[in-house]
């Protein structure tokens, strides 16, 4: 007997949609039955993936979204709503860094990464949860089946990295958020979970591996190999479903043992 997990009749909200992991991400929440609304300021790249989407016989719409800014958000997840129904799923991705060594770290470096990776990530949580909530305890229409909020963190929040040491306490934060919603929102039927990738293979940093400077960072890996998005389909979806009714508060590394 084959075993499934099938999304059909959800609807999820992917923020940072136009490339790399969060593309691949709401092409597999796609693939697994459930309604996708594309988040992030590049619209074009949002309508690229959409024809993508449809074009496999997936249901996909496309929002403008800034996450920096608050108004921006609010504006978004409504548009969301009213366009596909009601939020059951947010895939928080949205994400920024900089390389520098700490000494060099400007306030609008600080600004830069903080304001997307940790206000940003709250804001749009906050804003999805509070529709949530409001469906759970009766005081909204709409069915309510179960919230299932992933939060994309990174194995730079568990095991400091050199040159990306703002990042690295960016993503630290977005553990600690992850469980301080789950802390709150469980009871009311709220699942709220973190990911933690290690390194990836995506079209935005592809060329670096093939570099003298990424074939060093390969050798130092555990098994001398990168991800590939794909690897986190099977994760997200398991995160995404009614089977993970039982995972909250959950902080889970996906980067072959590099943390360890």
């Amino acid at each position: 007997m084959a075993y499934s997990m099938d999304l059909a009749g959800r609807v999820a909200l992917v923020t940072g949609a136009s490339g790399g992991l969060g593309a691949q991400f709401a092409r597999t929440l796609a693939r697994a039955g459930a309604g996708v609304v594309l988040a992030s300021r590049r619209l074009e790249k949002l309508k690229t993936l959409r024809a993508e989407i449809e074009g496999e016989g997936g249901d996909a719409h496309v929002v403008e979204m800034d996450v920096t800014d608050i108004d921006s958000i609010r504006s978004a997840v409504a548009h969301a709503e009213t366009e596909m129904g009601s939020l059951d799923i947010l895939v928080n991705n949205s994400g920024v860094s900089t390389t520098q060594r700490l000494v060099d770290v400007t306030e609008d470096d600080f600004s830069y990464v903080f304001d997307t990776n940790v206000r940003g990530a709250f804001f749009v949580a906050q804003e999805v949860g509070k529709r949530m909530l409001a469906r759970s305890k009766g005081e909204a229409p709409g069915s309510f089946t179960g919230g299932r909020i992933i939060n994309i963190a990174s194995m730079a929040g568990l095991k400091v990295l050199p040159q990306i040491g703002v990042y690295c306490m960016s993503k630290a934060a977005v553990i600690q958020m992850t469980k301080a919603f789950a802390v709150e929102w469980g009871r009311f039927g709220i699942n709220v979970n973190a990911i933690c990738p290690g390194y990836i293979d995506t079209e935005i940093n592809h060329h670096h591996w093939e570099t003298e400077q990424g074939q060093k960072l390969i050798s130092m890996l555990p098994r001398k190999r990168v991800g590939q998005p794909q690897d986190l389909d099977a994760l997200l979806v398991m995160l995404a479903s009614d089977q993970s009714h039982f995972i909250n508060g959950a902080v889970i590394s996906a980067d072959d043992g590099f943390a360890v």
